[in-house]
């Protein structure tokens, strides 16, 4: 592990960044909250995680494969860059120090069950009599009313029962979760939205807030236009073959002779391009497929037609024919799409050194600023940053150990400079 001198030093000399001065206070765990404020650490702001360390931190520590002396590659995943301070929020001592803190922040941001927030005194009716410009962002299940807020929600219940698992996958296969953690990350982002927007109003009236989000109305937002069509219009938007888009044809995937690729014809001059490259021009004539509503209403016959003639070449011959005239792409596995040389090009490839792994690679963030090349830094060992952050909040030596004689810290065994 380096020294508490030494990573002082690396956190001091971090990138200024577009953030750079906003502090956050994150209440987090596993992924939805540690995900928005991951992408906050990485332009720069000071994100201090608070963990428990009765229950050896986040669990995202404890996450496998890849888990060990109470770090994972998970964990590394959504929590470089930030610090760590273990407090036992049950004891009167954790508290103060919480407080302490809550007096430098602009925003405390905690994704919880809905009814800890205001059990924990994470709002602002508790923390504004600290701070009055506090920002109190609250990342729950169901929100923080209601008969649900007391329920705990994860990211494929929430998937499930929100219906976007009736909406993925074939139209014969049972209803499917998305590979990724989609819900738990546009619910990070959505709560770091709304962190950003009140801190921007608290800095300008010095007035802070409460700031409510939850995971399911985060994913009810992401219906978007087929929520418009079947609330407006009754339209429903059921699953089709090869993940073909609800209306547009053709947009979805195709069989080829070596594998799959997504074509993506959403304008009407795509299609032209399409067929006439394709050797089949007569469908650009054909009165059956002359626009999108046509098509729609003829997608079996047309996309039949397509189908039988993209299975007669590979991947690589129809990309060669269809790009600069169609939007075309190769599907292609996890594994080719994190290639390090196109990850590097793209300055997607977020490269460090931990001391429980050694080299970390990573993406890194997709949000690029003129001005500003993000510096990543390994995630913090559990409470490492105790000392440091509550100097900088103004406490000595001996308020420190008073602290710790009080069971703010836990029972964390360790000497007064060891920082859990």
């Amino acid at each position: 592990m380096p020294t508490e001198q030494e990573r002082v030093a690396s956190f001091a000399a971090r990138s200024a960044g577009p953030l750079a001065g906003l502090r956050v206070i994150a209440v987090e765990q596993f992924g939805a909250g540690p995900f928005g404020t991951l992408y906050l650490a990485d332009l720069g702001a000071d994100v201090i995680k608070i963990e428990d360390p009765g229950a050896r931190g986040d669990v995202g520590r404890h996450v496998p494969p890849h888990a060990r002396d109470d770090n994972s590659l998970y964990f590394e995943s959504f929590n470089r860059g930030k610090r760590s301070i273990a407090l036992d929020l049950k004891t009167e001592a954790g508290r103060e120090a919480l407080d302490v803190l809550i007096g430098s922040a602009d925003a405390v941001f905690s994704n919880l069950r809905g009814d800890l927030a205001e059990t924990m005194g994470l709002t602002y009716a508790h923390l504004g009599r600290i701070n009055p410009a506090i920002v109190c962002v609250a990342l729950t299940g169901y929100g923080r009313d209601g008969d649900r807020a007391s329920l705990p929600a994860y990211d494929a219940l929430i998937q499930a029962e929100v219906g976007w698992a009736a909406v993925t996958g074939d139209a014969d296969a049972p209803p499917t979760k998305s590979g990724l953690s989609l819900v738990d990350y546009i619910g990070g982002l959505t709560g770091a939205l709304g962190l950003l927007a009140k801190v921007l109003e608290a800095r300008s009236t010095g007035h802070g807030g409460d700031v409510d989000v939850d995971l399911y109305r985060s994913a009810l937002s992401m219906y978007a236009y087929q929520a418009t069509w079947f609330l407006t219009e009754g339209t429903a938007s059921p699953r089709k073959p090869m993940s073909a888009h609800a209306s547009i044809v053709p947009f979805q995937f195709f069989e080829t002779s070596d594998g799959h690729l997504a074509v993506a014809c959403a304008k009407e001059k795509f299609f032209t391009e399409l067929v006439v490259a394709m050797g089949l021009p007569e469908l650009g004539q054909d009165g059956r497929f002359i626009d999108f509503a046509a098509r729609n209403r003829n997608r079996e016959l047309v996309l039949a037609t397509l189908g039988e003639r993209f299975r007669m070449k590979t991947n690589v011959e129809w990309i060669e024919t269809l790009n600069g005239r169609v939007p075309v792409a190769p599907v292609r596995s996890m594994e080719e799409a994190l290639d390090l040389d196109e990850l590097d090009r793209l300055g997607m490839l977020a490269q460090y050194s931990s001391p429980v792994f050694g080299p970390v690679r990573s993406v890194g963030s997709p949000i690029t600023v003129a001005g500003f090349q993000p510096e990543y830094r390994a995630a913090p060992g559990l409470g490492v940053d105790r000392h440091q952050l509550l100097r900088e909040a103004g406490l000595d030596d001996q308020a420190v150990h008073r602290l710790r004689e009080r069971g703010a810290f836990g029972d964390d065994g360790e000497d007064e400079r060891g920082n859990r």
